[in-house]
């Protein structure tokens, strides 16, 4: 029996703009990920069967084969058969820290740990760029989770250009326990108000893909001017999740009030983060807005932006 253990960080997303329709129901996006050091641990084991098994600490994740984790360890069966015949199946054990349905990729994160999990422990030597192909078949987030970091992502999120890493700010991040958003239910949203304003000539998408290129939010990241990026923060989704879920909008306008280098909701929400210089004004905002808000329904977790995605737990 043979077992490991990774480390499977949470990303936000420091830019996030809706440009136009990739087909498929699809969207054409360009977007700014950055992992953070809040990370379910992910353990893989052999266990002498032909199929693999669930497990989770957490209720509200499935455990069945509608998890992105089994997705993610089915594929890779079909994908190496002889290495599944000679290895078998696993227990995927998955430690939840990363809140579910928070907007934070943190079933992409789990998906993620399985592909680059099962590569080790079937010795496939598989590449980043190859698990991250087949991390595309799973979902959006996917590619990016495995490699982490800070990066750059165009198409529907998938094709990513790494950047420098954002390696010194912290992150205040919170949620309210008994809410959730659809990301379906957010674009669809968006589209429906918003659909006029998309990019629709190839030219036209290529143009706004460049405008991120070089922008201002990536000369920011090059020179890692922490105040310019918290300036530049956006997410075309808050024009649509903000309004319908007035405590989304409360908590960050709390956040915006306190003393903060800047806030955002990430994703399609409904976890709102702040950004701070270092841990200690992180702890003063947590508890500044845990004190104004009074909720006992809103979760708060304090995270340092991370250079890496997928790692080895120790």
């Amino acid at each position: 029996m043979r077992s490991i253990s990774l480390l499977a960080p949470a990303k936000i997303n420091l830019y996030l703009e809706i440009i136009g329709d990739a087909g498929g129901g699809y969207h054409e996006l360009a977007m700014v990920f950055q992992s953070i050091d809040l990370a379910d641990v992910v353990t893989l084991r052999t266990i002498g069967i032909d199929d693999f098994r669930i497990r989770c600490d957490a209720k509200e994740v499935p455990l069945d084969n509608t998890n992105l984790a089994y997705k993610a360890a089915a594929l890779m069966a079909k994908q190496f058969p002889n290495a599944f015949a000679q290895y078998g199946g696993a227990e995927i054990t998955i430690e939840k820290h990363i809140p579910v349905a928070a907007g934070l990729a943190g079933g992409s994160a789990n998906a993620a740990a399985v592909l680059v999990g099962l590569d080790m422990l079937w010795q496939l030597g598989q590449t980043v760029p190859e698990l991250q192909q087949l991390g595309a078949r799973l979902g959006a987030d996917v590619p990016f989770c495995i490699s982490g970091g800070t990066a750059l992502g165009t198409g529907r999120g998938d094709e990513l250009e790494p950047l420098p890493d954002v390696d010194n700010l912290y992150v205040v991040l919170a949620k309210y326990r008994n809410l959730q958003v659809s990301t379906a239910w957010a674009y669809q949203t968006y589209r429906q108000q918003f659909g006029k304003t998309y990019a629709a000539a190839p030219e036209q998408l290529q143009q706004r893909r460049q405008r991120l290129h070089s922008g201002p939010m990536v000369g920011a990241i090059a020179r890692k001017d922490s105040h310019k990026i918290a300036q530049l923060l956006h997410n075309d989704l808050e024009k649509v999740v903000l309004p319908a879920h007035p405590p989304v909008a409360r908590l960050r306008a709390a956040f915006a009030t306190a003393g903060v280098l800047g806030t955002m909701m990430s994703g399609s929400g409904p976890t709102v983060f702040a950004l701070t210089p270092d841990l200690s004004s992180a702890e003063r905002v947590r508890q500044q807005v845990q004190n104004a808000l009074n909720d006992p329904d809103l979760d708060f977790w304090v995270a340092k932006c991370l250079p890496n995605g997928i790692q080895l737990s120790r």
